[in-house]
């Protein structure tokens, strides 16, 4: 997702968001980023796809299963890669070259907003940022980058 935007100085700024796949190690979070492995999330996957089809395919020849049963079945399995989907951090960059006379040096802000629903208007507000003030706000997600 690429924006382009004209701040008041009349410098050009790129304004995209990337959906990361992995989310970044910051100092803030690092513990948590030292897990194990994707090995007992796939282990518990395969035991929970089991367990489900055993309590489908080995009912009483007379039992009929509602269709709201499997549905909910369904649901529980796509829950937690669906949450996992939409809750990506994505890494928004704030850029400009600067202005043509060289008064206004290039500049490069970048910061991490988590969530699909939440990255849309993170960008439009630092884009309407960036026509009124020029700059990306500080108190934003935003920061600048030597």
């Amino acid at each position: 997702m690429d924006r382009q935007v004209q701040g008041e100085d009349g410098r050009d700024w790129v304004v995209r968001a990337e959906l990361e796949w992995r989310p970044p190690a910051t100092s803030s979070a690092f513990e948590h980023d030292a897990a194990g492995g994707y090995t007992p999330g796939i282990a518990m996957a395969v035991l929970a796809v089991v367990l489900g089809g055993a309590l489908v395919i080995w009912k009483p020849d007379r039992v009929q299963i509602p269709a709201w049963v499997l549905l909910a079945l369904l649901l529980i399995v796509l829950f937690f890669p669906l949450r996992w989907i939409l809750r990506r951090p994505w890494t928004v960059v704030a850029e400009t070259e600067g202005d043509l006379t060289g008064e206004r040096p290039s500049e490069r802000w970048v910061g991490t907003v988590r969530g699909m629903m939440a990255v849309r208007p993170e960008v439009t507000r630092i884009a309407k940022t960036i026509q009124r003030h020029s700059l990306p706000d500080f108190d934003g997600p935003l920061h600048p980058v030597e």
